[in-house]
């Protein structure tokens, strides 16, 4: 390949970025911080707690009733099964297997939240 074929591949490849590079100007905040229009750092409500531990809380008691749900359809699956027989399993099991993988996803994942 020529010299001036590179050139003018480099200068295609290279020239978007090189030029939208330059736009933004250098002291551009990466990130806008907006003030808080109560004032207050940690809101409150009206009792006077603090709205985030009101909020952790409320996903705490929500944790702790789907895992209630979880042990309770874990229970049913167990006495679906030995109910079943040997070599035999329902339909139904199988959708509990569904069912109890929905819950646990979805505790898993407010739990990392």
């Amino acid at each position: 390949m020529s010299r001036t074929r590179r050139a003018v591949l480099f200068l295609l490849a290279a020239g978007p970025a090189l030029l939208f590079g330059r736009a933004q100007p250098p002291d551009y905040p990466t990130r806008l911080h907006l003030p808080n229009p109560g004032g207050e750092e940690n809101p409150r409500l009206p009792n006077g707690k603090l709205q985030k531990d009101a909020i952790a809380e409320q996903e705490h008691k929500d944790a702790l009733k789907e895992t209630e749900q979880l042990i309770k359809a874990a229970n049913e699956l167990k006495a679906e099964l030995e109910k079943a027989g040997d070599y035999v399993v329902p339909v139904t099991a199988i959708r509990k297997t569904k069912q109890i993988e929905r819950l646990a996803r979805k505790i898993r994942g407010k739990l990392k939240n």
